[in-house]
């Protein structure tokens, strides 16, 4: 607090450095601040400021970026006190969240503005709070909230999440291409998380969405196989065809793998799809597939993205495992591979 507080009769050694400069009118009359101490503080020119109603900066200067974020989320709170005072969820911020792009900014993606330059603050809230934007606070409500991430000291929406939020707010194809790239090509988060969460937020309908998901997808592709590549060699497996389509002699294609085992008959397959498939179809589809496949006596393996990010070395025992079983099994009907 700065040298024209008066003495609190409760500590502060609890608060961090930025609790400190940022409280509420409740938390300030907690101190032994009074509601027109406060006013008269808060007048142009005086020590104090009011950033949000009924939370305080308690310096004249702008607010830093943890500042306004802080604030956001005190204003937040304050809105749904009980009886006693307490914001709902237990926490100094209750249930509530940073999401959109100032979550994303929490996150370091490079093709956010920093928090500072933000003209808004999106804080995600359940759907039964009652609350208005005011300043550079506006709400996103949610029937469910995932469990949130601490960033810096704090709660933020997880990546997936986030970007969701964000997007529903961006008209720019280029910064929503860039931030779905980003998302997969730095390791953030898996594409299907990010899909999963436009869909659940119907953006799918939106044609840049559409198409920035498409480069989203192939962005986690194409990381996805690298790390097939990584595995394969990483963990002294056999090198395998990379890339092929398998055909009945004279027939029909019976589709395409990432790699395959010619003399094992074992072949792997990276689970992904476009957001303009068809879940049920498509899974429909690539389960007749792999059945068509194994009735060969083609072993099919089938890897997520996220598999082949968190736990390479199982998914190559699992490889291994199916290139050892072969011997003990009949010789699979022959197919003829080509390039894809």
């Amino acid at each position: 607090m700065s040298h024209n507080t008066p003495l609190s009769p409760r500590p502060l050694h609890h608060l961090s450095d930025v609790q400190r400069r940022v409280l509420t009118t409740r938390q300030l009359r907690e101190h032994g601040v009074s509601g027109s101490v406060a006013a008269e503080r808060c007048r142009p020119g005086g020590p104090w400021q009011q950033i949000l109603p009924g939370v305080h900066l308690l310096h004249p200067g702008p607010p830093t970026s943890e500042e306004r974020l802080l604030a956001a989320l005190l204003y937040t709170a304050s809105r749904g006190q009980g009886a006693d005072g307490g914001a709902p969820g237990g926490g100094p911020s209750g249930e509530a969240m940073i999401t959109g792009l100032a979550a994303l900014a929490l996150h370091h993606f490079s093709s956010v503005p920093p928090l500072a330059s933000l003209d808004q603050v999106d804080v995600l809230v359940p759907r039964t709070r009652r609350l208005r934007a005011t300043g550079f606070v506006r709400f996103v409500r949610a029937g469910t909230l995932p469990g949130p991430q601490y960033l810096a000291g704090v709660p933020t929406a997880p990546v997936a999440r986030a970007l969701a939020d964000a997007v529903a707010r961006l008209t720019d194809p280029t910064l929503v291409r860039g931030l779905l790239t980003e998302s997969v090509r730095h390791g953030h988060c898996e594409a299907a998380a990010v899909v999963a969460e436009l869909s659940a937020a119907r953006l799918l309908s939106r044609p840049h969405v559409v198409d920035a998901v498409d480069a989203l997808l192939a962005e986690g592709r194409a990381i996805a196989e690298g790390r097939l590549y990584d595995m394969v060699r990483g963990h002294h497996l056999p090198e395998p065809l990379w890339n092929v389509e398998l055909r009945l002699p004279g027939g029909p294609s019976l589709g395409g793998v990432d790699a395959y085992w010619q003399e094992q008959a074992v072949a792997v397959e990276i689970d992904a799809r476009s957001p303009r498939q068809d879940e049920h179809a498509w899974r429909g589809d690539r389960g007749r597939t792999r059945d068509h496949l194994e009735r060969l006596g083609i072993t099919v393996v089938r890897v997520t993205p996220k598999r082949l990010r968190e736990s390479l070395a199982e998914q190559a025992a699992v490889v291994r495992t199916a290139l050892i079983a072969a011997a003990d099994r009949d010789p699979a009907s022959y197919v003829v591979v080509m390039p894809r």
